[in-house]
């Protein structure tokens, strides 16, 4: 995109040449100084804290002397996602990288579980094995805080505007939501992640929603076949596996509440204790599979889902907690037995029991609703 394009200013990533003015702003954040100090040194009284921000802001400076770009940025990214891989998961594995060629532009639509891993993950994957990483979809709703939507899109995320209510401007945001996607891919050949749904799956049931893909053909000429317009796009499903869940407790609460009073309302910062849970949370073996792009003659986009929602299903790697979930709830699983060991068993039970009594059915279904979806599909 050129600089003179001005269509995506107020949604789309930060160019290199904005980088380093973006990135000095964020640094003198006393917000951002001040949250980061809170982390650090929790237990200190306020004034302390105060105290602290310039020397964090020192800390952070020198972590980012080398940024200048887009991608230095993402190396320093990648430093740190390292170190929270190496103290949070025991495995990250990946497969369907060889159907994907590094020199195509990909809008990969992924199932979602985490706010922030989802993405991360398969940003990890594809920088360690020679491709380029994506541009991510987030909520602006998630990006309360300047700093936060500064610090996003210095990492190539663009904004989906949530926040309108007239229909009309419903209506522009998500064509122009459209139109960026759909140029990101076709013409800047850059590869676009954005989940299947609108909020995570906390049921543990992926499911695409028909709405997003509507919104992809929003930018379609009228003249071009919807067929055409799929293929062009190189849609490719994703299926992120999680075999722990470091939110599992707090979706069942959410699904516990839902089901019981009809509602459930979030704490003002509930979304970025959720984010900071998922990031730094114990999630066990992770692996990330991609699927087949799309190259089929869709009719419609309920097609598109079906397709997608087949492969998601298809590709996602079931652990012993989602077959020891679904034994836990009353079925008969053969496979248990041979697919955990003592060790996983104790590891289930022991979170089971840290899930309070009433949010339980809820906190067995996130696990055993993904073995349900393979069994449903093989049974079709």
């Amino acid at each position: 995109m050129s600089a003179s394009d001005t269509r995506f200013d107020d949604i789309r990533p930060y160019r290199d040449s904005e980088v380093p003015a973006v990135l000095a702003r964020v640094l003198a954040d006393p917000e951002l100084l001040g949250a980061l100090a809170r982390f650090r040194f929790p237990a200190l009284p306020g004034w302390a804290l105060a105290g602290l921000k310039p020397v964090v802001a020192w800390l952070l400076r020198r972590q980012t002397r080398s940024v200048v770009d887009v991608k230095s940025f993402q190396a320093v990214v990648e430093h740190y996602m390292k170190q929270m891989i190496d103290s949070t998961t025991t495995a990250l594995t990946v497969s369907g990288l060889e159907q994907l060629d590094r020199n195509h532009a990909y809008l990969f639509v992924s199932n979602h579980r985490d706010i922030a891993m989802d993405p991360a993950f398969v940003n990890w994957v594809l920088w360690h094995n020679g491709m380029d990483t994506v541009r991510i979809a987030i909520g602006d709703n998630l990006l309360t805080k300047p700093f936060a939507s500064d610090l996003m899109r210095l990492n190539k995320s663009f904004l989906v505007r949530r926040g309108e209510t007239a229909p009309k401007k419903i209506y522009a945001a998500l064509k122009q939501l459209s139109a960026y996607i759909h140029h990101s891919v076709v013409n800047e050949k850059a590869s676009v992640w954005i989940a299947q749904r609108e909020g995570r799956a906390k049921d543990g049931l992926d499911r695409t929603e028909e709405a997003i893909i509507k919104m992809f053909a929003m930018s379609k000429p009228k003249e071009q076949p919807f067929a055409d317009f799929i293929r062009e796009l190189n849609i490719v499903p994703v299926a992120i596996s999680y075999e722990w869940d470091p939110c599992d407790v707090a979706k069942a609460r959410e699904l516990y509440h839902k089901a019981e009073h009809g509602s459930y309302q979030k704490d003002t910062h509930e979304d970025v204790q959720s984010i900071a849970a998922g990031i730094a949370g114990h999630k066990g073996r992770v692996h990330v599979s991609f699927g087949e792009v799309l190259r089929a003659d869709f009719a419609d986009a309920e097609a598109v889902v079906r397709e997608i929602d087949r492969q998601v299903i298809c590709q996602y790697r079931l652990f012993p907690s989602n077959y020891l979930a679904y034994a836990e709830q009353g079925h008969v699983c053969a496979d248990v037995d041979a697919r955990s060991t003592t060790e996983e068993q104790r590891q289930f039970d022991e979170r089971l029991t840290q899930c309070p009594p009433e949010y339980r059915p809820y906190w067995l279904a996130m696990y055993a609703n993904p073995l349900h979806s393979v069994r449903e599909r093989q049974a079709s």
